[in-house]
């Protein structure tokens, strides 16, 4: 083909280039798979994350790299010549970003287990690049076209009832996001996302900012009413500090709360309070409420580009309860009776204050402790007496017995260094079926407060269990922020705490238990997923746990049958406070995205709200909204925050229906119904249509009342 000579040179060097452009994109290739985070694992258990392995430094490149990989598998689906169909589309697009996947399991761990600033740089740079990577494949038009031509071939011949759920959830969230929108519209809908990312990092981080520094030290003279746990592990820290011979109260829910419930310091209690209910509200730079203004503004706008009215009607569209009016509406039965059992509380606790002389008014830096002394009064129920038969350690063994009972499983300590962890204190359980000893996952635990982790408690999932492309095992973990024990000690915690530990463990019994072909459908519905973990919470005041876990740390004695009686009369008390401060944070979330943003004054508009709402002023909501990260550092549960409530009802509904079984909350036969209809389902069947199936009616309001010692309605 060459005819002319002096055209040679031209082709030669064209080659050339082409075969070093090639050499470039095939070495990239091969970079991108050897990077750590996004190599496939290995080793035993179906392989295992590398977490002795990771480092900060490969974050940003195995990022890029996987969205890279990520986003040209879609292109391959979006452009495939054939017509579409379930499985040339649907199913390629479950198969697609195993690497991006991956690395997302090493990312969660660096952002919420251990943070840092040098993270905290690559994840502020990160957060729009992931939010154009979404862009990128929501607003692919022909990726899109294909899903639609599917779906609505769907809608004519319907598929096997997985394969349609996954088509239809595929499709809606297309559409939820902007795929049937104008170039345009596109265009400003991918570049508000891309802000919004940058906001939600930024708030968290601000939030994180204020734990990590606001930090109280006392002397030894300061320490009156406090326990003698708490205050050696405030020691150590203080030490791990540098500050030798002090005592530190972090600014996190798990030192603050023990500290204000038992210290006789009432000033040092409002310092304490005052520390934590102002994260992110200090008017510095790492104040969040022009951040939460910008949010709000931009959310707005984005959904308007939908055609909805609120972001709190284009969020509820697929949750269980469809609206915002009803989600307003469950709230709305139950504040007023939460508010009425406040008075009384507060009444009790300054009867007692002003019984004993002390000369004050209930503030919210007195609640927890003279709600305390209204405990003791009224049940004869010491909190830290409670607290002596709660060890961590115990607790998990009782979690572990409940998970046997209820769903045949075996947890067994992997303590020989096969499987990596992230952190000296992270802890491992192989799952097994008791009686095949199939491998179920792995369980991993990583229960202790420390910097750079963010407060609270959650489960997360590093892979999730399929039976598509072979059976995938699940690898779930449960995170705490417990106060660290001195060296020898138990780790004792509060009831409530030990409820929480149940809850989340709920929510790694609910991954471990699905039994699902596709990835989509081990995705959450945010007002049910909430309801397997809240009903875990039940097992924990069982018989056979009481009886065989809860034992004395130092003798070794088995709760007393009193005491038992006692913690178990004493069941809805302080009810109005636990209500209250809850519902405040869920009615402020839903009020936030149905008011006009235009020029909203966060600030002001949460004090007007809450006076409005005659929020008794002796406790704050349980997040206020400059630190409310559920809401305002990603979109998990923004305006769904009512969750946990329209959870509550489906929990306390199907807890009766335990109550009444045969053999009560171990029932066989209705342990079996739970497991097969609200765990093992997942997303693949509707919510409301699995309660069904397990109840039989749906679940009613009425046993909320009943269980939290409200006045029922007879209407």
């Amino acid at each position: 083909m060459i005819k002319h000579p002096e055209t040679k040179p031209l082709i030669v060097l064209i080659l050339i280039l082409a075969t070093v452009f090639n050499s470039k994109a095939q070495n990239e290739e091969i970079q991108a798979v050897e990077n750590i985070l996004l190599k496939e694992w290995t080793g035993p258990y179906g392989g295992v994350p590398a977490f002795d392995q990771m480092k900060v430094d490969d974050v940003k490149a195995a990022m890029i790299q996987g969205m890279d990989l990520n986003l040209k598998e879609i292109d391959a689906i979006a452009n495939n010549v054939e017509a579409p169909t379930f499985k040339n589309t649907i199913e390629e697009m479950e198969r697609a970003g195993k690497e991006l996947d991956r690395a997302f399991s090493y990312y969660g761990i660096l952002s919420s287990n251990m943070s840092s600033p040098e993270f905290r740089a690559i994840q502020t740079e990160l957060a729009p690049l992931f939010s154009e990577f979404r862009s990128k494949i929501n607003q692919n038009e022909k990726l899109f076209k294909r899903v639609k031509t599917v779906y609505d071939a769907s809608i004519k011949s319907p598929l096997e009832a997985d394969q349609q759920r996954v088509v239809e959830l595929t499709y809606k969230g297309f559409e939820m996001n902007g795929a049937e929108l104008d170039p345009a519209k596109k265009e400003r809908y991918a570049a508000i996302n891309k802000e919004l990312s940058t906001l939600y990092t930024k708030f968290s981080n601000n939030v994180l900012h204020d734990e990590e520094n606001y930090v109280t030290f006392l002397t030894k003279e300061q320490l009156g009413g406090l326990q003698e746990g708490f205050i050696k592990s405030a020691a150590k820290i203080a030490t791990d500090k540098g500050h030798e011979g002090e005592y530190a109260i972090t600014n996190t829910r798990s030192s603050m709360d023990p500290f204000i419930t038992y210290s006789t310091e009432r000033e040092l209690r409002k310092q304490v309070w005052t520390n934590y209910y102002s994260r992110g509200d200090n008017a510095d730079e790492f104040d969040n409420n022009k951040i939460i203004a910008e949010i709000l503004k931009l959310r707005r706008e984005r959904v308007e580009l939908l055609g909805y009215k609120n972001y709190a009607e284009w969020r509820l569209q697929d949750r269980m309860a469809k609206t915002p009016e009803n989600a307003m509406a469950l709230m709305e039965a139950v504040w007023p009776a939460a508010i009425a059992r406040v008075a009384e509380e507060v009444a009790d606790m300054q009867a007692v204050a002003d019984e004993n002389g002390d000369n004050i008014t209930i503030e919210p830096w007195d609640y927890r402790f003279y709600a305390e002394k209204v405990r003791k009064i009224k049940y004869d129920l010491d909190s830290d007496e409670v607290k002596q038969y709660l060890q961590l350690d115990k607790l998990t063994e009782a979690m572990h017995y409940v998970a046997g009972r209820l769903f045949n499983y075996k947890f067994t300590a992997v303590s020989d260094g096969s499987v990596p962890v992230f952190q000296e204190d992270v802890k491992v359980w192989e799952v097994t079926d008791k009686d095949t000893g199939k491998n179920i996952g792995l369980w991993y635990l990583d229960p202790y407060a420390r910097a750079g982790k963010r407060s609270g408690a959650w489960a997360t999932t590093y892979r999730s269990h399929t039976t598509f492309d072979g059976n995938k095992n699940v690898l779930a973990s449960n995170n705490s922020n417990f106060v660290k024990p001195a060296p020898g000690d138990a780790l004792l915690v509060s009831w409530d705490d030990a409820n929480t530990f149940f809850h989340e463990f709920g929510h790694a019994l609910h991954f471990f238990s699905s039994n699902v072909k596709y990835p989509t459908l081990n995705s959450g519905v945010r007002d049910y997923t909430e309801f397997q973990s809240q009903l875990l919470e039940r097992w924990l005041s069982t018989d056979e746990v009481i009886n065989n876990f809860l034992i004395h740390n130092k003798t070794g004695q088995p709760m007393p049958a009193e005491l038992v009686a006692k913690i178990k009369t004493a069941a809805t008390f302080n009810q109005g406070f636990s209500t209250t401060e809850y519902l405040a944070s869920a009615i402020m979330d839903m009020k936030f995205h149905l008011a006009d943003p235009a020029d909203i004054d966060v600030d002001k508009f949460e004090k007007e709200t809450l006076s409005e709402l005659n929020m008794p002023k002796e406790l704050p909501m349980r997040h206020r909204s400059p630190h409310f990260s559920h809401v305002f550092s990603g979109e998990g549960y923004a305006t769904a925050y009512y969750g946990y409530m329209w959870a509550d009802v489906l929990t306390a509904d199907a807890a009766e229906a335990f109550a009444e079984a045969p053999d009560g909350f171990y029932d066989k036969e209705l342990a079996n119904k739970l497991v097969k209809y609200l765990f093992a389902p997942r997303n693949s069947i509707d919510p409301a249509e699995a309660y069904r199936l397990f109840r039989g009616r749906d679940a009613k309001i009425e046993a909320l009342m009943r269980d939290r010692g409200f006045p029922v309605s007879e209407n």
